[in-house]
């Protein structure tokens, strides 16, 4: 199994903190974000990593490491950033991780015992509410719907909820694409407008990928998850959850 690392964006909303790093090395208690998922591939036993680039490139040098280039970065979201990568993903089976997040490597484990017949498979954090809880005045603000069917396929994600009933989880920023999953993912996106494509994020892509038919396999998730966007995100981590991490 390989895993491919999405670290071209500048996460312009950490203000300062990237203004001369990319937002994967943020700092967050002592550890680039970078370095914490490295470690929990790693503790998986996940060596081969690739790392998308885009902003600030030079500032990622991980070693060992293989690396694509998104140098249209500042006009496109994380799914151009995915395509860079399509020739790992058209080979074999990889993790993709998002790197602006912190989880434990049991996130990993759960994705490399899912089912090999399951073409894309994610975890979801079913612990969410009391992160977003302190996070947000209002959790729904930022919450994204999240439905599953009697069968743990995903039949519903990235819509506005208007209910808590309508959240049953969180998409983590992590996946297990099969090389048959991304030709589902590539046949898809060849019936989509560019311009709508180079804009697309993963969690809008999943959507449509449901709304063709494609089948999303969902793992619920107990384990330490974190999100990073704003400061205020690292000043909570930093007080709230500090002996974890």
């Amino acid at each position: 199994m390989k895993a491919i690392l999405l670290a071209a964006g500048r996460g312009s909303r950490l203000g300062s903190h990237t203004l001369h790093e990319p937002k994967c090395r943020t700092m967050l208690l002592g550890k680039r974000l970078i370095d914490r998922q490295l470690e929990a591939l790693r503790e998986a036993s996940i060596r081969d990593i690739a790392i998308v680039r885009g902003y600030l490139a030079d500032r990622i040098q991980v070693a060992g490491a293989t690396y694509f280039e998104n140098r249209e970065w500042e006009q496109t979201n994380m799914l151009a950033s995915l395509c860079c990568a399509s020739e790992w993903l058209e080979r074999e089976p990889c993790i993709v991780s998002y790197t602006d997040i912190v989880y434990s490597p049991d996130a990993i484990e759960l994705m490399l015992h899912a089912d090999e017949d399951d073409d894309i498979v994610i975890p979801y954090n079913i612990d969410w509410l009391p992160l977003w809880e302190a996070r947000f005045h209002n959790p729904l603000s930022d919450a994204e719907t999240f439905r599953l069917g009697s069968d743990r396929r995903v039949i519903e994600i990235g819509g506005r909820p208007a209910t808590l009933q309508e959240v049953e989880g969180q998409f983590m920023g992590l996946l297990r694409i099969s090389p048959k999953g991304w030709q589902k993912i590539r046949q898809f996106l060849a019936i989509q407008d560019q311009s709508l494509v180079e804009r697309m994020d993963l969690t809008t892509l999943l959507a449509g990928l449901i709304e063709q038919g494609v089948a999303i396999k969902a793992i619920p998730y107990h384990g330490l998850w974190l999100e990073v966007d704003h400061e205020s995100d690292l000043l909570l981590y930093e007080s709230k959850y500090g002996d974890r991490l």
